[in-house]
């Protein structure tokens, strides 16, 4: 009867995969592949991860609206807001013309000021949006879309300093967002959290790797 059950409800996963792809907008495509390629500037450490992210990011916000996503569409526009602010920081350089930001590591205060931060977002976001289901989104998903709302901010404000703790929260952010666009109907932007949730990994492994490299060069010289 379990194995008859499971069956059953994977078909029906399955199906709502296979409907939810056929129903993709041009719209859809275009910012998730976007995405993707500003995800992997940002992997290299690449300033093109602004201008690319920036075209995701401002159709997800109208897809956000649409479909009732209201903490991600706030998410988009401080996406949007803090690619400009990262990519003057990102291209600042000193007279030498050599790069003034660096890969660093969050010291102890920084940890407990992103926690912080995370937290009282989530509270907010998670209140904003009690009240806009009821009064005007009945489709919102309050402490999911507060979650990944949250831990997207606190990750793009890092991201933008080049912190290597940007990446745990974007992975926490991918792994929530995974469900929660699927449940929405927005089966390909689903899939592409899930790209994003590898890519994150392997975002972390190389700027810890670099991080490295750049502390190493800084105690030579």
């Amino acid at each position: 009867m379990e194995i008859t059950e499971l069956a059953r409800l994977s078909a029906e996963v399955w199906q709502q995969f296979v409907s939810g792809m056929q129903q993709t907008s041009w719209l859809e495509y275009i910012a998730v592949i976007a995405g993707v390629a500003s995800v992997w500037f940002s992997k290299k450490e690449n300033i093109l991860v602004y201008p690319v992210g920036l075209v995701s990011t401002i159709i997800y916000v109208y897809l956000s609206f649409k479909y009732h996503l209201i903490g991600e569409a706030s998410v988009n526009i401080y996406y949007s807001v803090l690619s400009i602010y990262g990519w003057v920081l990102w291209a600042r350089m000193n007279p030498q013309h050599e790069h003034t930001l660096h890969i660093t590591f969050s010291n102890q205060r920084q940890w407990l000021y992103q926690i912080g931060f995370f937290m009282l977002l989530y509270v907010v976001i998670y209140y904003c949006l009690i009240y806009l289901q009821s009064a005007f989104y009945p489709g919102v998903i309050p402490w999911g879309d507060a979650f990944a709302s949250a831990t997207a901010y606190t990750g793009m404000w890092l991201m933008a300093r080049k912190k290597i703790e940007s990446w745990y929260w974007w992975i926490a952010t991918n792994i929530a967002s995974v469900p929660l666009y699927f449940m929405k109907g927005l089966v390909f932007t689903s899939v592409f959290y899930f790209v994003l949730l590898l890519m994150a990994f392997a975002g972390l492994y190389e700027w810890k790797q670099r991080a490295r490299q750049v502390k190493i060069s800084l105690v030579k010289s």
